[in-house]
């Protein structure tokens, strides 16, 4: 048993501990709680680039702006949560060149700042760089070490009044007189909280968490490979600069390399196949642009399950699917005192836990502004102490246990 928080935030990734931070900011008893270590799912096991948007520029504008708005807040708050690496869009001579203009143009845009080189200025830049590489520009992407930044999030939270429990998973949601009564926890908590809200912050699993209320969240998960490789001398992320496909994308971490990514559904983000032509294709692929990697030794390697959210997307290709994220009130499906967020990236979680607490904190009649935009992270300028609070919510994850002091990361 525990005591009641005023709000229950289920998902320990970087949206939830997002929005515990940001409650707990505003004077907001809350309490998050994850299955397992903060960090285990979506977020720690990303290829770990932080978006400048450009990724997205010609096809999702918006999207595309709010990556470029949350990398620059990142830049200022998280200190050791990120590294400025810079990143490359290269056209290689089989690519459509039209696509490469339409990308430039759409950078452009969304006020993401372009340098075009031609291909040698650009083997200049990045040694080993593919002969067939004919011309890139640069973009200001970033690495994110996810395991720090939530762990930072989560420590501020408790630092303003929180309850974090990892290792605490919901096991039933009580709907009473069409509003949430109450919700078991298991594991570490074992025990019955009422909590006047709950917020549904559990990224792939957001469907099945609803479901135990009674409501709905149409999620389509899909999966991808990472393969993290011995790697030295790459600085920039390399982005493949054409449409969306298999093994386009090379981001740097210390001493390695992660190679990425497939995008193949998945009905289950728990059970799902993880066949050894996903691993082929993503390091033949991420050859094309920076050919050693092929002969490189692999480290680990990890599955991914993107929490996609379209609740009237049909078929079986999923990378159309918006990258924006959804904030629902279930309280018009009979189910009051249940919010849940869905959709969206990492890139992105400050603003989605903005926009979930500020939903929040209107239900409860609280006027209380954000402040996450401009308050700086806490530990982020000592990689110890940091490491440290890694290591006290559950260890570092797959995506930079190469970098993070504590890990429980294994091949898969």
């Amino acid at each position: 048993m525990t005591t009641d928080p005023t709000v229950l935030v289920v998902g320990g990734g970087a949206t939830g501990a997002g929005v515990a931070r940001d409650l707990a900011l505003r004077d907001v008893d809350v309490m998050l709680v994850d299955r397992d270590g903060l960090a285990s799912g979506t977020s720690g096991r990303s290829h770990g680039l932080l978006h400048s948007g450009a990724r997205y520029a010609e096809a999702d504008l918006e999207s595309a702006e709010e990556c470029l708005a949350e990398n620059r807040i990142l830049k200022d708050i998280a200190g050791a949560c990120i590294r400025d690496t810079g990143g490359l869009f290269v056209r290689l001579a089989e690519d459509n060149e039209d696509y490469f203009e339409r990308k430039m143009a759409a950078c452009n845009a969304a006020g993401i700042e372009v340098q075009r080189l031609d291909g040698d200025e650009a083997r200049e830049q990045v040694a080993g760089l593919s002969d067939d590489v004919v011309e890139a520009f640069r973009v200001p992407d970033r690495v994110v070490y996810p395991s720090r930044l939530v762990a930072a999030n989560a420590a501020d939270a408790e630092a303003h009044g929180a309850a974090v429990r990892p290792h605490t998973p919901v096991t039933d949601v009580t709907v009473s007189n069409e509003r949430i009564d109450s919700v078991e926890l298991g594991g570490d908590v074992d025990g019955t909280v009422r909590p006047e809200i709950v917020v549904n912050a559990a990224g792939a699993w957001a469907g099945q968490l609803a479901e135990m209320a009674g409501a709905t969240v149409g999620m389509a998960p899909s999966r991808g490979v990472m393969v993290a490789v011995e790697y030295d001398d790459l600085e920039p992320v390399l982005n493949r600069c054409r449409e969306p496909d298999d093994g386009d994308i090379i981001v740097p971490h210390e001493g390695e390399v992660v190679l990425g990514t497939t995008s193949v559904p998945v009905d289950d983000p728990d059970e799902y196949d993880r066949p050894d032509w996903e691993v082929e294709r993503s390091v033949s692929e991420c050859a094309a642009m920076l050919p050693s990697v092929a002969d490189a030794r692999t480290v680990r390697t990890w599955w991914g399950v993107r929490p996609l959210y379209a609740p009237d997307e049909a078929g079986s290709d999923r990378r159309g699917i918006s990258r924006g994220f959804t904030v629902i009130d279930h309280a018009d499906e009979g189910v009051s005192g249940l919010v849940s967020v869905v959709g969206g990236k990492l890139t992105t979680y400050r603003r989605m836990a903005e926009v979930t607490a500020d939903r929040v904190c209107a239900g409860l009649g609280i006027d209380a502004t954000c402040e996450t935009a401009t308050r700086r992270l806490p530990a982020v300028d000592d990689t110890e102490r940091l490491d440290e609070l890694v290591g006290q919510y559950g260890g570092a994850n797959p995506t930079d246990s190469s970098t993070v002091g504590t890990t429980t990361a294994v091949d898969e």
